[in-house]
C-alpha cells in the first residue's frame, strides 16, 4: 500500500467518528475535550502498514475519556507513538516498508519498556504507565480489525504492566508525612516573604526604559508593571543582577514554587494531585466559623465541578484555607498578565522555556524538583515502609497518608471515613492497603479473642494461698479452693471443682468422660502451682508435634490448647515459678508421665 498522504471520509473512521472528524493512515485530526482539536501528522514516519493501524488504534482510545482528550495528553500519545514506531523500525530494519503489526514480537515490547525504563530514575512508575498507554493502542488497533497479532504478542500485551489490583499504593509512615508537610510549610514561608519583598523593592523603583537598567529595583518596578522578562531583557546588567529567571522568581511563582504549595495542600486537605492542580481563583466558597468549602474539579467524576471538601480557614499556613489565600495572593499578579482564572500560573523562564514566559501548572510536579524538594531539606534519609530512603515526593501517597490518618482516628468505622468515596472504594484503595495491616490483623486477634472469652472463660488460676490470679470475678468456695491446694480433686493435668458434674458428661452425676487435656477448656478446671510441671510437660509435648504435622494440621489439633497454656495459665505465674516447675517436670518422675490416652490421642 502507498505510502502517500491519504485522506479517510469520516465513514472510514473508527466507531467513535463523532469525536475524530477524519483519519487517514498517516493524517487525523482528534477533537479536544475543550471544543477545539489537534492535528496529528504522522506522514514522516513511513512504515505505513505499521503506523496505520497504530493511528488508528491510538484515536479510538483518545476518544473514549475527555482526561486523554487534553492537548497536552494527546501530545504525549503521539510522541510515545512515535517513538515506538522509530524503535519497532530500527529494529526489524530489515523488514523495510513491508513492517506491520503482525511482525511484532514480545521481545520488541520488552526492549522498548526497558529503553523507557533508562529514561527515568529508578523506582519511577512513569515507564509502566507509557507502556500501560501504548499496550492499549495495540489492543484497539486489533479490537478495530486493523491489526491482527500472533497469539504470543497478545498474551503478552494481556499480561504486561498492569497495575497489580491486590497491593493499592500504600501510605507514607507518618513520620514521614509530618516532615513533608513541615518541611512545605516552612518553604512556602519562604517563598512569601521573598515575592512581598519584592514587591516592597519594586514599589520604590522607576522605569528602567527611561532610567536605565542599572538598578535592581528599577528592573523590579518593570517586572511588576509591564510582565516578566524575557529574552530580549538578557543583557549582561540583567546577569549580573541575578538573571532573567531569578529575577522574574522575586514577583512571580516558579514551578518549584508550586511544588512546595501542593505538597503542603496535599497533607493538609487530602485532595487529588489533579484536583489540587486545576484550582480557579473561585475554589473558595461559604467560610464560616473557621471554616471554608474548596470547589475543584474532578476529572474521573464526569468532570464534575460541584465538588467540595470543607476544610479549617485562618490567617495562617497551618490552614487549608489560609495556605489557598496566600497562594491567590501571591499568584495574581501572573494571573492578571496572562488573563486567566486558573490558580497556578508560573514563570517559565527558569526552566528554559522562552516561548512561553508564564504558563499554566496543571500536571503534578516534575520527579526533578521533588527530589530538589527532599535534598534542600535532608528528607532524601528518611526511610519508608520498606526501609528504603525516600526517592521523591509522590502526591497520590499523601493522599493515601491523609486517608490513613482519617480512617485510624474514625476506628475503622468506614461510614465515618468514607467521605467523598462509597464504602466499597474507601475500604478497596484508602482503609486495604500495607500500611494497615498490622492493624487490621491485631483487631482480628482481638475479635477473635472476644468471641473466644465469651464461648469459653479462662482458666482459674489459684496462688498458693488460694487467691485468684485468673480475670474471674466467681467466688469460689471454700472447700474447692482447699481440695484444690491439697490435691483431693487432681485429675492429673489440674483440680476439678467437680468431677461427677462435668459439662461434658451425658447427664448430670456421671463422672467426667473427656481425656484430661480437656481440662485446659473446661470451667471445672482450677490450676495451682502443683499442677504446672503436669501443664509443662503437656506443652512441652505439644511443641514437639510441630514436627510431626503440617503447620494447618497443628494448628486444628493443638492450637487451642497451646493458647490455654500460655496464655491462660503460664502467664499468670512468676518466672522463679515457672523456672522451678519447669526443672521438676525435667525430672521425668513417674508421676509426672503423660497419661497413655493423651499419648495415643496425638498419634
Amino acid at each position: 500500500m502507498s505510502p502517500r498522504r491519504v485522506r479517510f471520509s469520516p465513514t472510514d473512521a473508527p466507531e467513535a467518528a463523532e469525536l475524530i472528524p477524519s483519519i487517514g493512515p498517516v493524517v487525523f485530526s482528534v477533537q479536544l475535550a475543550d471544543g477545539g482539536s489537534e492535528e496529528v501528522d504522522l506522514s514522516d514516519l513511513g512504515l505505513p502498514r505499521l503506523v496505520r493501524p497504530l493511528a488508528r488504534g491510538m484515536a479510538s482510545e483518545t476518544a473514549k475519556e475527555k482526561g486523554h482528550r487534553r492537548r497536552d495528553a494527546v501530545r504525549m500519545h503521539v510522541k510515545l507513538l512515535r517513538e515506538f514506531v522509530a524503535f519497532t523500525g530500527a529494529a526489524l530494519a530489515d523488514m523495510g516498508e513491508t513492517l506491520g503489526p503482525d511482525d511484532l514480537e514480545p521481545e520488541l515490547l520488552d526492549a522498548f519498556a526497558t529503553l523507557l525504563a533508562g529514561r527515568h530514575p529508578e523506582g519511577s512508575g512513569r515507564p509502566k504507565a507509557l507502556m500501560r498507554h501504548l499496550t492499549r493502542f495495540l489492543k484497539a488497533a486489533e479490537e478495530l480489525g486493523h491489526a491482527q497479532f500472533e497469539t504470543d504478542f497478545r498474551r503478552r500485551l494481556e499480561q504486561a504492566w498492569e497495575r497489580d489490583p491486590r497491593r493499592p499504593l500504600n501510605s507514607y509512615p507518618f513520620p514521614v508525612f509530618d516532615a513533608l508537610e513541615a518541611a512545605a510549610r516552612d518553604d512556602v514561608g519562604l517563598i512569601r516573604d521573598r515575592i512581598l519583598e519584592g514587591e516592597r523593592v519594586a514599589a520604590t523603583g522607576r522605569d528602567p526604559e527611561v532610567h536605565g537598567w542599572k538598578r535592581y529595583e528599577d528592573v523590579l518596578w518593570y517586572i511588576a508593571n509591564r510582565g516578566p522578562l524575557r529574552p530580549e531583557h538578557l543583557t549582561d546588567r540583567v546577569k549580573d543582577l541575578g538573571g532573567m529567571g531569578r529575577l522574574n522568581a522575586q514577583l512571580f511563582l516558579t514551578t518549584a514554587d508550586v511544588v512546595r504549595f501542593q505538597i503542603l495542600l496535599g497533607c493538609q486537605t487530602g485532595l487529588e494531585p489533579e484536583c489540587v492542580g486545576e484550582l480557579k481563583t473561585d475554589c473558595l466558597i461559604n467560610p464560616a466559623r473557621g471554616y471554608v468549602s474548596v470547589k475543584y474539579l474532578k476529572r474521573r467524576a464526569h468532570n464534575d465541578w460541584n465538588k467540595t471538601i470543607r476544610v479549617r480557614d485562618g490567617g495562617n499556613l497551618r490552614t487549608p484555607g489560609g495556605v489557598l489565600r496566600l497562594a491567590l495572593r501571591l499568584g495574581q499578579r501572573a494571573r492578571d498578565t496572562l488573563g486567566t482564572d486558573e490558580m497556578w500560573v508560573v514563570s517559565n523562564l527558569a526552566t528554559g522555556n522562552h516561548d512561553r514566559i508564564l504558563g499554566l501548572h496543571k500536571t503534578m510536579p516534575s520527579t526533578r524538583y521533588r527530589r530538589i524538594f527532599l535534598s534542600e531539606h535532608g528528607l532524601d534519609s528518611l526511610l519508608d515502609h520498606d526501609g528504603q530512603p525516600l526517592r521523591s515526593v509522590d502526591l497520590r501517597r499523601l493522599r493515601k497518608t491523609f486517608k490513613s490518618k482519617q480512617y485510624l482516628r474514625s476506628g475503622g468505622v468506614l461510614p465515618d471515613f468514607a467521605s467523598g468515596h462509597t464504602p466499597q472504594i474507601a475500604g478497596r484503595h484508602y482503609a486495604d492497603i500495607e500500611a494497615h495491616e498490622e492493624i487490621h490483623d491485631s483487631a482480628i486477634e482481638a475479635g477473635l479473642g472476644q468471641a473466644l472469652a465469651a464461648a469459653l472463660p479462662p482458666p482459674v488460676v489459684l496462688d498458693d494461698d488460694g487467691r485468684r490470679l485468673d480475670d474471674g470475678t466467681e467466688e469460689l468456695p471454700s472447700q474447692v479452693v482447699a481440695d484444690a491446694l491439697s490435691g483431693a480433686t487432681d485429675v492429673w493435668l489440674s483440680s476439678c471443682k467437680n468431677f461427677f458434674n462435668s459439662p461434658w458428661a451425658a447427664k448430670k452425676g456421671a463422672a467426667c468422660p473427656v481425656p484430661p487435656w480437656v481440662c485446659l477448656e473446661c470451667p471445672n478446671a482450677v490450676f495451682t502451682t502443683r499442677h504446672l510441671p503436669s501443664v509443662l510437660s503437656v506443652l512441652d509435648t505439644i511443641e514437639r508435634q510441630r514436627e510431626e504435622f503440617a503447620t494447618a494440621e497443628w494448628q486444628v489439633r493443638f492450637g487451642l490448647a497451646h493458647e490455654r497454656i500460655t496464655t491462660g495459665v503460664l502467664n499468670r505465674f512468676t518466672s522463679r515459678q515457672i523456672a522451678t516447675a519447669r526443672a521438676i517436670a525435667e525430672c521425668d518422675g513417674a508421676r509426672l508421665a503423660l497419661p497413655n490416652v493423651f499419648l495415643e490421642t496425638i498419634r
